[in-house]
């Protein structure tokens, strides 16, 4: 599923987790994704075993799904969450490097600033 980059994929494999039963009109709106991607997304993931769908028995809506994550797909999520989580502490560290940088900056303009004054 190379066209989800593993924020996506780990964002919408949590959502399913958390609800199965949600509608992929509600996975698009929490992602910010087009309805058209999440479905293409939800095929590619049932076809690689990660997800099953079944749909509901007693359900008014013809169209609505139970998705559930498959033992693969537990191990897949467990997977993407670690890497998803070096990527967010590496982002960290260089936001924090950044920052001291820009403090370091706006310490050397005070201090110019009072030699000028």
């Amino acid at each position: 599923m190379s066209t989800i980059n593993d924020e996506n994929r780990y964002r919408l494999l949590k959502l399913l987790e958390e609800n199965p039963q949600i509608s992929q009109r509600q996975l698009a709106k929490e992602m910010g994704i087009s309805l058209g991607k999440v479905n293409y997304c939800l095929k590619a993931l049932i076809e690689k075993g990660i997800i099953k769908a079944k749909r509901f028995k007693k359900s008014h809506n013809k169209k609505a799904y139970t998705y559930l994550l498959t033992h693969k797909g537990i191990d897949d999520k467990a997977r993407i969450t670690l890497r998803f989580l070096k990527q967010k502490q590496t982002e960290h560290e260089l936001l924090l490097r950044e920052l001291e940088e820009l403090r370091n900056e706006v310490s050397q303009m005070m201090l110019s600033r009072e030699r000028r004054e």
